[in-house]
């Protein structure tokens, strides 16, 4: 008893036992997160808009896997099937996740920040590594979010080229804004807006919004009278072939409906929810167009007049707020949500083409319920094979005791930290092998040292500095030979191999080495 209260005391040790019964306890109220091999997934078909060469494909895969991997979804396997067709498999199988997860494939994120009807920026402005998502915040019942970045230095010099002399205009920051469209609403949502506008000066906002130039997206508000609908017919009819799609309200006129199919546009029919406008007064005199979801407008910042008059900044966010609807229990998840899905599309960049998602099918987790099985046996021999020769090669029993439960509590100590911050998958287990063996090996290195100068009055930290010079060295390499691989983002099936071996080899220099050496300097010293 007297020599385990003396075990207790080295700092050493009880470091090791603090941040195994910790992690213990956040494995037991968060749960470890296992990938699509342990506990299925959900494979979700893709069709391009159009057939796409080698190097697009490369390109559409890569890219999706960042989006995906930035949303928050570590494991992440993509294929491509020919030149038209995409599987992307993802480790959770609940319907919100999937939707999620599928709403974020589809938005092609081509981002784009338009003032006075000029492009200001655009996605290739972004410098990707520096978007941020600070936490969103709840006041007075309203959940605001915010997603901030930085452009290069040539893009904030065309920003300041194009913002000059606009001081309180707005900048309309738009997430796949559609291209070759019309939008067509009820006019009665015209009358019905919140915002104290009247219809006309609703209206003349929603289309000074959507002006860009030649890209201008035509908006006509429509009524049920046939004088109406016959002036949006005369405009469709002028516009010949330079419109492809039609954006339209779902309680839209059915004749005009049947007018639009007849003409082969391709009609999408949107809820009232998603063709009105969020509208924000900022004073009496000025009411500007905060979001508007059909469009796919995020957020439109007015400028400061200190930024217009030339300066160059390089600094922006795009922000929002729940809407009014959203009951109080989901007010931070909504921003949450919207937070991590344009931070994922803005870091990911923009996809080469369009995606069409089909029907999603569940993955059953068979193959990882048999590796699973086949792991621990493979486990339970390792230890017997590792005490016999512990026990041929010293002769002394008491070894095998430190030795296994130092090994096996920096293996539940790597399963926790990957498991609870992202996901263990097949590539996270082979590091995990490769750490424990590497592990036993530094730890025979350090029992040598010690059994070989325990009897020469050598003092312990002298003994122990020895034998963690080579550890320290070994433990280097392996790290400089995995940092590569970690950072490879189009490696990213690989990347829990290193990350775990990384997160192996510095939890052993840094806390079960230290905790095996101290057990056995005090014994043997």
């Amino acid at each position: 008893m007297s020599q385990t209260k003396s075990y207790l005391k080295d700092r050493r040790i009880l470091v090791l036992i603090v941040i195994v019964a910790a992690l213990a306890l956040l494995d037991l109220h968060y749960g470890i997160h296992f990938g699509i091999e342990f506990v299925g997934g959900t494979e979700i078909p893709l069709t391009l808009q159009h057939g796409v060469n080698t190097t697009e494909m490369s390109s559409l895969i890569s890219v999706l896997q960042q989006r995906l991997a930035t949303f928050g979804l570590r494991q992440v396997t993509i294929e491509g099937i020919g030149n038209s067709e995409v599987y992307v498999i993802v480790p959770s199988t609940t319907s919100s996740d999937i939707n999620s997860t599928i709403s974020i494939i589809e938005k092609q994120g081509r981002f784009d920040g338009i003032v006075n009807g000029q492009a200001a920026l655009n996605g290739s402005s972004i410098l990707h590594g520096s978007i941020g998502s600070p936490a969103p915040v709840i006041t007075n019942g309203t959940a605001s979010w915010q997603v901030t970045f930085y452009v290069t230095q040539t893009a904030a010099e065309h920003f300041a080229h194009v913002v000059f002399g606009q001081g309180n205009k707005p900048l309309y920051m738009f997430l796949d804004r559609p291209s070759n469209a019309i939008v067509i609403m009820n006019s009665s949502q015209l009358g019905n807006l919140s915002s104290g506008l009247t219809p006309s000066e609703a209206l003349s906002l929603m289309q000074a919004a959507l002006s860009f130039g030649n890209q201008t997206i035509p908006l006509l508000s429509v009524s049920n009278s046939n004088a109406s609908i016959t002036n949006a017919e005369s405009f469709l009819n002028a516009s010949g072939s330079k419109y492809s799609s039609v954006i339209v309200s779902a309680s839209i006129n059915s004749s005009l409906l049947d007018y639009l199919t007849s003409r082969n546009y391709t009609v999408h029919l949107e809820s009232r929810a998603n063709m009105t406008p969020s509208f924000v007064r900022l004073s009496a005199n000025q009411t500007v167009i905060n979001s508007w979801p059909v469009v796919g407008l995020l957020s439109a910042p007015t400028l400061n007049p200190s930024i217009t008059n030339g300066n160059v900044t390089e600094s922006y966010e795009i922000s929002g707020v729940a809407p009014a609807s959203t009951p109080k229990s989901q007010l931070l998840q909504y921003a949450e949500n919207q937070t991590k899905t344009i931070a994922s599309i803005l870091s990911g960049g923009a996809l080469p083409v369009a995606v069409i998602p089909g029907t999603p099918t569940s993955i059953p987790p068979t193959l990882g319920a048999d590796f699973l099985n086949v792991s621990e046996i493979a486990l339970i021999l390792a230890v017997i094979a590792i005490s016999i020769f512990i026990t041929i090669r010293y002769r002394k029993m008491f070894l095998i005791f430190p030795i296994l439960i130092t090994t096996f509590m920096e293996l539940f100590i790597i399963v926790s930290i990957i498991g609870l911050i992202g996901t263990i998958d097949l590539a996270a287990v082979a590091g995990m092998i490769a750490v424990v063996g590497t592990g036993v090996d530094a730890q025979i290195i350090i029992t040598d040292e010690v059994l070989a100068r325990s009897g020469e009055g050598t003092s312990a930290k002298k003994m122990l500095g020895n034998a963690f010079y080579i550890v320290w060295a070994d433990a280097g390499l392996l790290i400089a030979a995995m940092l590569p691989l970690f950072f490879a983002t189009s490696l990213v099936d690989i990347i829990g191999f290193s990350e775990s071996t990384i997160i192996g080899a510095l939890l052993g220099v840094l806390i079960t080495r230290p905790a095996y050496g101290a057990i056995l300097s005090r014994h043997y010293a």
